[in-house]
């Protein structure tokens, strides 16, 4: 019931564009100060691995993030510090612009758990919830925005083949 309001209603479009706006301004000044100041994750992931987040017995709790910062994203910081700030950003203009929102929001939500995983909580759990309510309302989310004519133009275009393979089959 909730999700159809979401996914339906013109009042729910109006809330959620808030929020997208909301959460999407953090986004994109956080990816523009790290393209615009410098960035190195290779501290951030250091310290990761060296104080990974633990349960109340002193275990490990991700251990298999841990391994995967370990033997692949800190032998690649580069890449990373490329992805980050640029993903950052485009999440954010994604957002804000109402732009493929469903997208730059599942994008935003795997950063996010990436974030959470490795310890850093934050403003994360609050980013989390506004992201699931973003995601979930799905069109919605973004009919205050570009998505309005970006979306039925990419129906329209790259599924017109189909149409006609439907037609004739």
């Amino acid at each position: 019931m909730v999700v159809n309001w979401l996914r339906e209603n013109k009042v729910a479009a109006g809330i959620l564009t808030v929020l997208r706006l909301y959460i999407g301004y953090s986004w994109l000044t956080a990816g523009f100060h790290k393209l615009t100041g410098g960035f190195d994750a290779s501290g951030y992931l250091k310290a990761v691995i060296a104080n990974p987040v633990k349960g109340p017995d002193g275990a490990m709790v991700y251990g298999w993030y841990v391994d995967f910062l370990k033997h692949f994203a800190l032998p690649n910081v580069d890449i990373f510090n490329t992805i980050v700030p640029l993903g950052e950003f485009l999440i954010g203009l994604g957002l804000i612009l109402g732009c493929l929102t469903t997208a730059a929001m599942f994008f935003g939500l795997v950063m996010n758990f990436s974030f959470f995983l490795a310890g850093t909580v934050s403003h994360i759990p609050t980013d989390l919830f506004i992201g699931a309510i973003i995601l979930f309302a799905g069109f919605n989310a973004g009919r205050i925005g570009l998505d309005r004519w970006v979306i039925p133009f990419i129906r329209n275009t790259a599924f017109k083949g189909n149409k006609k393979v439907k037609q004739t089959a």
